[in-house]
Formats: structure tokens, sequence, C-alpha cells
């Protein structure tokens, strides 16, 4: 067992067990129980939360939250059915009652004996991607409120069209272990943070919005004074060539899009369409197509959450399973889906280490970590300047996509109209309008700049939120519908 896996589960038990009473025994005796019926799977997953969050408005830090959360969920499956209990209340007369209730999805008749961390299969060997310390303890609180007001500062100094500032910062420290039935124990430590700025800017009684921030799975001591200039410049930057902006052309045209965020489409439209669920069920308009052609030569797509700190990565997912690498399209053609462990077994596929959940009292689904597109061979401003007529697409904000039939809309929030290879004016109001699948047909040029997002990515997915990591090189697309404002 690894020195971290070691401390992790220490940790754990201390902080998620001891206090209600609960033993490893105690956690074998309750999927034991469960197992007096006949099932194909089950767990239990303890999970406790501290989250701090401090906003500016106005110059002023407005509002200040702490919060504690923690509890477990119990979870049995039979077949393609899945019963599921959860309580806020960690002690063993709750864990056997919970795992008593959800057996009853299988019928009864069964007999197993579930030890935990027997064999070497069950013992997770597991990378550290981050640090295990509450990031929260990492920076007194003067020193959080003193970081926001320097964002003001900051922002005000930059130009004095910047008429308002709103700044957040934000610090998680999220404990996990998970006991499963087939004698995995594991526990994984995950600290997270994010600073988010927005700034309006006005100009003749015309207002626009510029925004900027990051984060990833580390402490607050990763906002440096020279990362923070850098995202209230391009969050001041991005407002100002708003202010300037012109109505977007419509119609089909060419589109490049920038590297890095940017990928928050090819998330949207492509990396949910190669969920595991969705495949499974059919109701993918990727379903059915491993093997074949769904993409230009040279798009090679990947789902990675082994990346070291960031947003997205994970040393294990929240069914135990060590996350990995996997590679969703390679060279256009369709590789595998994201898997989590039931969907996995119903489609005789490899377990990904894909199973997300936004906290205990929501079930694992199949779920993206850091999804993005390797870098081509291009230089980027080849790329620009092979673009005769059409529009240069920077930076997104939502969107909107049909899983099934792989549509979607995404609204531009920084972008340029461009001829003959030169950027001539800004432009507002761009939506990029498509299919998924015939979007990654339409790809021409790849370029060499792949970026990773700044560690911002927010999942949504059944009702549940979880933080993800997007990334892509500069891209230009042929025949893509933008609609726009003439």
């Amino acid at each position: 067992m690894s020195n971290y896996q070691d401390q992790a589960l220490k940790s754990a038990k201390s902080l998620l067990l001891e206090p209600g009473g609960i033993t490893q025994a105690d956690l074998q005796k309750a999927l034991s129980t469960m197992y007096q019926h006949r099932l194909d799977d089950a767990d239990l997953y303890f999970q406790h939360t501290r989250h701090e969050s401090w906003s500016l408005e106005e110059g002023i830090v407005k509002s200040g939250h702490f919060s504690i959360d923690q509890g477990v969920g119990v979870r049995a499956i039979s077949g393609e059915k899945t019963a599921f209990a959860y309580a806020d209340e960690i002690n063993l007369d709750t864990l056997m009652q919970a795992a008593r209730s959800t057996r009853v999805i299988g019928p009864s008749g069964g007999k197993k004996k579930i030890v935990l961390g027997a064999s070497k299969s069950a013992i997770l060997q597991q990378p550290t991607l981050y640090h295990a310390q509450d990031p929260i303890l990492s920076l007194p609180t003067e020193a959080k409120i003193a970081l926001l007001e320097k964002i003001e500062k900051r922002a005000r100094s930059k130009d004095l069209r910047v008429v308002q500032v709103m700044a957040s910062l934000a610090g998680e420290f999220d404990v996990v272990l998970v006991a499963r039935a087939n004698g995995r124990l594991a526990a994984d430590i995950r600290p997270l943070v994010r600073v988010s700025i927005t700034v309006i800017v006005e100009q003749n009684g015309r207002r626009e919005i510029g925004s900027a921030g990051g984060g990833g799975r580390t402490s607050f001591t990763y906002f440096t004074d020279e990362l923070i200039d850098s995202w209230v410049d391009k969050a001041v930057h991005a407002g100002l060539v708003n202010l300037e902006s012109r109505p977007a052309p419509a119609g089909a045209m060419t589109v490049i899009m920038g590297p890095g965020w940017p990928g928050v489409l090819l998330h949207e439209a492509i990396g949910h369409g190669l969920e595991g669920d969705f495949n499974r069920k059919g109701s993918s308009a990727f379903s059915g197509k491993l093997g074949q052609k769904v993409a230009s030569k040279g798009v090679t797509v990947v789902d990675d959450g082994t990346l070291s700190g960031r947003r997205g990565s994970l040393n294990m997912d929240d069914e135990g399973n060590p996350t990995q690498c996997n590679t969703l399209i390679e060279n256009g053609i369709l590789k595998g889906y994201m898997q989590d462990s039931l969907n996995a077994r119903l489609m005789k596929m490899p377990i990904t280490g894909n199973g997300r959940r936004e906290s205990y009292a929501s079930l694992p689904l199949p779920r993206m970590t850091n999804t993005y597109m390797l870098a081509g061979k291009q230089d980027p401003g080849e790329i620009l300047a092979s673009l005769d007529k059409g529009l240069y697409a920077l930076n997104f904000g939502g969107g909107q996509v049909d899983i099934t039939s792989g549509k979607f809309v995404f609204a531009a929030t920084e972008a340029y109209w461009v001829e003959n290879g030169k950027i001539q004016f800004p432009v507002k109001g761009a939506t990029i309008i498509g299919n998924g699948p015939e979007s990654l047909k339409q790809i021409t040029m790849i370029g060499n700049d792949l970026q990773l997002d700044e560690g911002v990515g927010v999942c949504g997915k059944d009702g549940q939120s979880v933080p993800v990591g997007v990334g892509q090189p500069t891209l230009r697309l042929e025949s893509m519908v933008v609609g726009g404002s003439v």
C-alpha cells in the first residue's frame, strides 16, 4: 500500500468512522448483510466536506460562508436496478438500517462474506496527484480578505472605464472513504480552491462584462500576485474588447476556435455523448460506433483524470477505482467510452475510473474528469492567416446540448471578425450552432498550442455538479452555423 493511501485511510477512518464507533469489521458486516440477498454489486460511500467562501462587491467583502457536511451513501445493485439510501448521521445503527433496506433490490437467498483489503487487487495502487492538507487552513482570514481587495484595486487601476468589480474566493476540503463488495477499501483526501473575477466596464452609457479566474486541487498559496494580476488583466481586457464590439454576422462560415477554455464546447457537444450510460441505453449520437470514423483525421480526444493538481483530477473515482488517461477518439476513430462500474459491467467493457458523484447523497454516474483534444502540427498564426473570412472565437459562455441528436448552441463571449487572415473588429452576440459528431468532421486544421483551462469548470448532469477540466489547441472548423445580430 502506498504511503498516500496509508495516510488517507488512516485520516478517513479517524474523521468518518471512529466518531460514530464504526470499525472496519462493521463495514464488512454491513456489506455481508446486504449480500444475504443476491446482488451484483454494492458499496458504502462515506464523505466529510468543509467548504469556505468569501465574496467582494462594490469594494466591500460582503459575505463569508463556512459549512461542514458529512454522511454516508449505501448502494445495492441487481442487474440494471439500483437501490440507494443515504444519511447525514454516521453511526452503526444508521449504516445497518440502510444496508438492510437497500438489499431488497435483489432476491433473498444470497450468501457472501465480504472481507475488505484481503486480496492484492483490493488494494488501490493510486498516484498522488495533490497534497492531503486542508486548503482552508493554508491562509489566514485576513490574507483571504486582502487577496479580494487586491483584485478590486488592481482592476480599477487598469482602466477608468472599470465601474464595478466582483470577486470570490472558495476553498474545499473533501475526505471520502469507499468500501466495496469486491473487497476494496480506499480513501482520498481532496483539496480544491478557486478564484472568480468579474468586471463591468462602461463607456458612453454602454456596459459590458469581462471575467476570468482559476484554481485547482491545491491550497490558497497557489494564488500568487503574478497569477492574480494576470487574471485581473484578462477580465478587464475581455470587458474592454466587448465595449468596442459590433453585432456579429450570421450564417454558415468557417470558425476558428482558440486554445484552452473553448474546449468547453468539446466537453458538452462531444464529451457527454461518450459517457457509458448514454451509450448503453442507445441514446447517444455515438452509440454503436466503436471502431468507426467519427472525426477528421488527426483528431484525438482523451479524458485524463491523472493530471497533477488539475481541477478535474482525482486519485481515485467515487467508486474507489483508479482514474486513468482514457483515449476516446484516436486519429478520428472512436476508441472507447467513459465508464463507471455499473455501465462497464452491463456493457461488458473495462472500468475506466469515471464513476463520479456530487456527494454521499448522490448516485455515482459515468462523468468526465479533464477532457481535451491533443495538439496537432499547425502553427496557430498560420491557422488564423488561412481564414479568408469568418469568426475567431477565443472564449465561450453557456450553451445547450441534446445528447441524443448531438445538436448544440454555444455563446461566444469574446470573438472577432476576420478577413484575409487578419482580425478586423470584435463582435458580440455570436452563437455557434451545430451537431457534435458532425462538427468533429469539420475540423481541417489543428494547432500545436494545446492549452488546458485555468481551473474553473463545473459540469452538470442529472442534477449533480462536479469539478472538471477542459482544453484544446487552436482549431479551424468549416461550414459552422453562426447565429448573430446581422
